[in-house]
């Protein structure tokens, strides 16, 4: 709807955008590059960020960024995850059917994978999001898992995605021995100032914008507002350009965010 008004061919601030068309900082383009340092070691990553600060968008990125005829990436998201449905899922995704106990199935998985690299050449990446869920009886079963021909190998690269909490929760002295497996810890960052306007910059033009469209108090008050946070900038820029729209404002302002913001998001 309004993207006509503004003469855009794309929704500028959408889930769906191309992973290569993304808005890419220095923090991010780091951890990047220490993921893909960990898939071509087959390591044990954790990658850890505030709420809406990209963690997911992130591993889009990272996937769509490895050579498929090298990788095969395994994808997981479940907050109620649990040993055997770890197993399940994974081998679902080998196109297998898995065996009805853990033991068993852990073996099928093991097995599965060896075959993987051993005929196909493919190295298996483990990616489980939403991983500040997982309970403990799941993140034991993690360091398990990576226990392979006397430890001296790990089957996989293992991606464990989450919010702050869980590096939090692997801090405590209860998780010490998970922790001493962890090879590589990332952090998402929050957006700064410039980054901001950098990131809303990106998106419009990708969106095919020809002219500017927020004002730079305007990126003032989303900034404020978001905390830096890309899901909140993408809200707030979202419902803006609806409120510009509708009311023929081509430029949008700091006084048209604040009104945005106490009327519908607050």
């Amino acid at each position: 709807m309004f993207e006509s008004f503004y003469g855009l061919h794309r929704t500028p601030f959408a889930r769906d955008i191309p992973a290569g068309d993304l808005y890419l900082p220095v923090a991010l383009e780091e951890v990047l590059g220490r993921l893909h340092y960990a898939a071509q070691r087959q390591w044990f990553a954790v990658l850890t960020g505030d709420s809406g600060t990209g963690k997911t968008t992130a591993i889009r990125r990272f996937v769509a960024t490895l050579d498929a005829a090298r990788f095969k990436v395994l994808y997981l998201s479940d907050s109620k995850l649990t040993p055997r449905h770890f197993y399940k899922g994974l081998l679902e995704q080998l196109g297998c059917e898995a065996k009805f106990y853990r033991g068993d199935a852990k073996r099928q998985l093991h097995r599965e994978i060896e075959l993987m690299r051993g005929i196909h050449h493919l190295q298996p990446v483990v990616v489980v999001d939403e991983s500040h869920l997982l309970d403990r009886e799941m993140l034991e079963e993690v360091r398990f898992l990576l226990n392979f021909r006397m430890d001296a190998q790990s089957p996989m690269a293992l991606i464990l995605v989450g919010q702050s909490e869980l590096q939090e929760r692997l801090h405590l002295q209860a998780y010490a021995a998970i922790r001493g497996r962890i090879d590589v810890q990332c952090r998402l960052p929050h957006y700064d100032r410039a980054q901001v306007g950098e990131y809303i910059r990106c998106h419009l033009t990708y969106a095919g914008a020809q002219h500017e469209i927020f004002s730079d108090k305007a990126m003032d008050e989303i900034d404020r507002f978001s905390g830096g946070a890309a899901r909140l900038v993408n809200k707030v820029c979202t419902h803006a350009l609806i409120y510009g729209a509708q009311n023929g404002h081509r430029i949008i302002d700091d006084h048209m965010i604040r009104r945005v913001v106490e009327g519908e998001l607050s």
